[in-house]
């Protein structure tokens, strides 16, 4: 027996999932995906907001130790100072478009994130978009 079949899932998300999926007028594709789902047992949940402890403890994981002697000379503070690498993308296509952002800290642990974008945008921009949602 498949692992979800056996299972309950919880899905938790902003969208509001389960009306769409049991409307009756809805696209041939849609109601596909609904029968093809209607056979696991799915829970559409609203998404919880983020309490401020939370984001307290993730900014506790996430950040590195400050180097208790640090040197005088600006060019010399970086130094010896352990790289976040953010790595960012873009696309656009006639449907849409939309942005991707990894942010690795110097331990490896990676935040990623992905934009819709509810405007019409070249590529670049799509890829300027995600550096700035990245910062």
């Amino acid at each position: 027996m498949p692992y979800f079949q056996a299972h309950r899932i919880v899905v938790l998300t902003d969208q509001p999932l389960k009306s769409i999926l049991q409307k009756l007028d809805i696209s041939r594709r849609l109601v596909k995906w609904a029968i093809e789902l209607g056979e696991f047992d799915i829970e559409f949940q609203p998404r919880p907001t983020v309490k401020a402890q939370a984001l307290a403890d993730f900014i506790v994981e996430t950040t590195t130790p400050v180097l208790e002697e640090q040197p005088k000379e600006s060019a010399e503070l970086l130094v010896g100072v352990p790289k976040w690498i953010l790595h960012v993308d873009g696309s656009s296509t006639d449907t849409g478009s939309g942005t991707g952002v990894v942010l690795t800290n110097p331990d490896g642990f990676e935040v990623k994130y992905s934009l819709g974008l509810k405007f019409l945008a070249t590529n670049n921009i799509a890829e300027y978009e995600a550096l700035l949602a990245g910062l």
